[in-house]
């Protein structure tokens, strides 16, 4: 399915008025405070996410997975998915891939199908979590960390290939996700676990083009539950810092223990130069892959916060990678992803609205009643006319569920593709 111009003017014609009113009285509003609106509104324009290409299909537990209907079972229909979400946003303007789920058969026609819907290749994602049928190496116990170093050496084959890949499609950086660790005491040595991890990055890392990145995740716990080798942002810096300039921090909103001061760990990243992306996410106990903003929208707001001070600031950081890393248990995963769309440019448009420099002068006078009354202010503040505006300037939907659904793209999905197809990557 592919939405058209017809499709989008036709939603947005009986709702077009309400939005006036509604974005005429915020403007009016935001400008007498001293906001320059049209150019939050282009900043919110320009902002683009990247969908993960495994995050397209229902998601599901070690209990169990429950498919929907019309999944992408191709990389060409993940595509086709990508293109729905970002005609009606206009914020979904690249995709991750994850290798070796999503390997093309035909470069040249995934390329080409992806500049026809607008569509650029984000990080691309190697998995060396699960045994693949064809390898010779088992990851049981280990990829980059395993104390054998032929299991090492597929690792970094694997990671190796997957930048090939990446190269052919006009990606510009590696993601390494590792679920090495272990679960019980005594059952690995940290010391040599970390160091092989250190040396098997070093070698990705020489593979990498010269003007890409390498961005290290880390994680806490899961699937290993005594220990993880790169469980938070301090091993995972070190590890960069070990690589050289190319490398960087990937911080997933999951991947810490309950409480964590994200925003604080996004700030020092980025002074130090080293944030290099983002997944997004949100979780109520653990990583629980959950939409974004569902469950502590403030905290996400608190974290823009910094990172809108961050890329004003911190020229010695890079521009950094957006994703989207969800599963979608319940919903259907296009609606998920619309909703993570939307929270995720409400709490950078709310970010916007604070003025740092009044937000810095209060800090230096230690007025920690006048630093709250700006940050809440501009969180108490409805953006979505502002977020509305910029899809209608760069041709999407003013309510993108809405119009998700009254094209009933499900089940124009469905009859395309049939109810039995199942998305690979989760």
């Amino acid at each position: 399915m592919k939405i058209n111009k017809e499709h989008i003017q036709n939603t947005n014609k009986s709702i077009l008025e309400d939005h006036n009113d509604n974005f005429d009285f915020l403007a009016n509003k935001l400008t007498k405070n001293g906001h320059k609106v049209e150019e939050i509104i282009s900043k919110l324009s320009e902002f683009q996410v990247a969908i993960p290409s495994w995050a397209l299909g229902a998601g599901g537990t070690r209990f169990g997975r429950f498919s929907f209907y019309g999944e992408p079972s191709t990389l060409e229909q993940k595509l086709e998915d990508v293109g729905v979400l970002h005609a009606l946003t206009q914020t979904a303007g690249a995709v991750s891939l994850h290798i070796p789920w999503d390997v093309p058969s035909d470069y040249a026609a995934i390329k080409q199908q992806a500049d026809s819907l607008h569509i650029k290749f984000d990080s691309v994602n190697s998995n060396t979590f699960q045994d693949q049928k064809s390898a010779s190496e088992s990851y049981k116990y280990g990829s980059l960390s395993n104390t054998n170093k032929d299991v090492r050496e597929q690792a970094i084959q694997h990671n190796l290939e997957v930048i090939k890949i990446g190269d052919k499609l006009g990606s510009k950086s590696l993601t390494v996700w590792l679920a090495d660790g272990s679960c019980f005491p005594g059952q690995n040595n940290f010391q040599t676990a970390f160091q092989n991890t250190q040396n098997s990055l070093k070698d990705i890392y020489k593979g990498l083009p010269e003007d890409w990145k390498m961005l290290i995740e880390y994680k806490p716990y899961e699937p290993n539950f005594y220990s993880t080798v790169i469980q938070d942002w301090g091993a995972s810096l070190m590890l960069a810092n070990g690589c050289g300039e190319k490398a960087f921090t990937l911080v997933d909103l999951g991947h810490h223990l309950p409480n964590s001061n994200i925003e604080q760990i996004v700030s020092i990243l980025q002074l130090k130069g080293k944030l290099g992306g983002f997944h997004f996410n949100d979780s109520k106990y653990g990583d629980d892959d959950l939409t974004v903003g569902s469950i502590k929208p403030y905290a996400l707001f608190l974290i823009f916060n910094e990172l809108v001070y961050g890329m004003q600031n911190n020229p010695q950081n890079p521009d950094l990678a957006w994703m989207i890393d969800a599963s979608h248990n319940v919903k259907d995963p296009l609606e998920d992803l619309i909703q993570s769309l939307e929270a995720i440019q409400e709490a950078f448009a709310k970010a916007l609205l604070i003025d740092q420099e009044e937000l810095k002068a209060a800090q230096l006078d230690n007025d920690v009643v006048k630093c709250q009354e700006i940050l809440q202010g501009a969180y108490r503040t409805d953006v979505r006319p502002l977020i509305e505006r910029a899809r209608l300037n760069s041709g999407g939907v003013i309510s993108p569920i809405n119009a998700y659904r009254s094209l009933d793209v499900r089940n124009q999905l469905i009859k395309e593709r049939g109810r039995n197809t199942v998305a690979t990557g989760l």
